[in-house]
């Protein structure tokens, strides 16, 4: 889940937003150049965001009384490397905390270091990693999202637990009922999440295959 509004306390709001702020500069570069460079790409790269909003807009209630949701970064990571998601998913976080309430401005950061940060790069190494050893581009498209969605609930799990720690068990103990309440609900999603984004590929492989092949996915022989 995004973190609410005032659910961290000020100096972690403001810690978080510092570890977070040198990767979306970054991203901001990135993006620039990618425009820049290769601005046939730009119908792609939006297509890449408004993936991320809409999928991460999806608040989902929780048997566990919590809420989950996917986050959709995997897919921008695999297209134009985390450090544009990290950009990329910033802006989406801002619009949904102004527009939707979901999220926060105070927690901007730390939802952005999970995010946009944290998912998009455990993404490609995944992707990488698969590709490297000879894995094909669906299991490397599905490993990717799923793992990058569950990478990010991680890291809130860690984010809440550092801010809450339980009064009996300390950080650990918080750790363990947070991970244990997104688990019944994001596991699922995660596994739905990079399923989808597979069939994402998969269709930008057939209509726009010109633009995976130049963005270095589309492998030269045509396997998905």
């Amino acid at each position: 889940m995004h973190i609410a509004e005032g659910y961290l306390p000020p100096l972690h709001a403001l810690a978080w937003t510092a570890v977070a702020a040198p990767f979306v500069v970054h991203g901001a570069r990135a993006v620039v150049r990618q425009v820049r460079e290769e601005p046939e790409t730009r119908l792609l790269l939006g297509a890449a965001g408004a993936f991320t909003f809409v999928l991460s807009a999806l608040k989902l209630p929780s048997v566990t009384g919590s809420s989950s949701h996917p986050t959709g970064t995997g897919l921008g990571a695999i297209l134009f490397r985390p450090p544009v998601m990290a950009l990329l998913g910033t802006i989406v976080l801002t619009f949904q905390a102004l527009l939707l309430a979901h999220g926060g401005i105070t927690t901007l950061g730390a939802n952005a270091f999970s995010m946009a940060v944290v998912g998009p790069w455990v993404a490609y190494a995944v992707y990488a990693l698969v590709r490297r050893i000879g894995g094909g581009l669906s299991v490397a498209v599905f490993l990717a999202a799923a793992l990058a969605d569950l990478a990010t609930y991680c890291t809130t799990a860690v984010q809440l637990a550092l801010a809450h720690s339980d009064a009996a068990s300390g950080v650990a103990g918080a750790l363990a009922e947070f991970l244990a309440i997104f688990a019944v609900t994001q596991i699922p999603l995660a596994v739905s999440e990079g399923l989808l984004t597979v069939l994402v590929v998969r269709l930008l492989t057939r209509v726009s295959p010109a633009e995976l092949a130049r963005l270095g996915v589309r492998p030269a022989r045509q396997e998905v």
